[in-house]
């Protein structure tokens, strides 16, 4: 009797083992809970921009000739741009740096090298509107004024954001306040939220190709007058909350 206990449990498991196995991926499925949408969630987003004052210019300075060496011209080039630099560097205030530098060939109309041209660049860059207008006449006519361009600094930029900031939160929580009381709720609270910059809309470099037209035993040229214009600064607020 107690062998054919032992076989019959023995028979039994065997049999249970293959069964379970075959009703673990049904009973699994039959588990899965698609959890509810929530009811009562809003998207908001909010905006708070400002228009901020250019604190800085970008001057491009400029020499062109034509020669028929391109050794030689390339060291004239270089002659031009390096005393642009040296006098430069001895203004406060003022950021001078090298620009682009290119020389092509002319051709013929049968297709020969006649000329060389050469061009070479100098970018002045300051906070200080006066000393940077005068600093670019005093360099001519060794270096013409190729164009003007305003911009807003970093500094100036995060000090922008970090008021908008707050305005634009400010901003976010009065229309989920307002939405939920319109809506028939009393309270929300924040279910995400999303804060970032959208950058800047800068207005396009002013073109100044007066220098060309000066005199070639002119010293200088008088300084030009610059005013920079404003950038707009934009901060955006958006997310959802969950109206109670």
């Amino acid at each position: 009797m107690i062998k054919k206990t032992r076989l019959a449990w023995t028979l039994a498991g065997t049999c249970l083992v293959p069964l379970l196995l075959s009703l673990t991926p049904v009973e699994a499925s039959a588990q899965t809970i698609v959890p509810a949408q929530p009811s009562g969630v809003l998207s908001l987003n909010a905006q708070a921009s400002t228009e901020v004052p250019q604190d800085v210019v970008n001057i491009t300075l400029f020499f062109e000739q034509e020669a028929s060496d391109p050794s030689a011209l390339t060291n004239t080039l270089n002659q031009h741009a390096d005393a642009a630099l040296q006098k430069a560097r001895g203004v406060a205030g003022v950021t001078a740096r090298t620009g682009s530098f290119s020389i092509f060939p002319s051709t013929d109309r049968d297709g020969r090298i006649s000329a060389w041209r050469g061009r070479t660049e100098v970018l002045l860059e300051s906070h200080d509107f006066a000393a940077a207008s005068k600093l670019a006449g005093q360099l001519a006519p060794g270096m013409q004024i190729g164009n003007v361009q305003f911009s807003l600094s970093p500094e100036a930029q995060r000090a922008a954001e970090k008021k908008l900031t707050g305005e634009a939160i400010a901003s976010f929580r009065q229309q989920a306040a307002s939405s939920a009381q319109a809506f028939g709720y009393s309270s929300y609270t924040i279910r995400e939220v999303n804060v970032g910059q959208s950058g800047l809309i800068q207005p396009r470099p002013m073109m100044m190709m007066g220098a060309r037209a000066m005199s070639a035993d002119a010293k200088s040229i008088a300084p030009v007058s610059l005013e920079g214009g404003t950038s707009t600064v934009t901060v955006n607020v958006s997310g959802s909350v969950q109206m109670k």
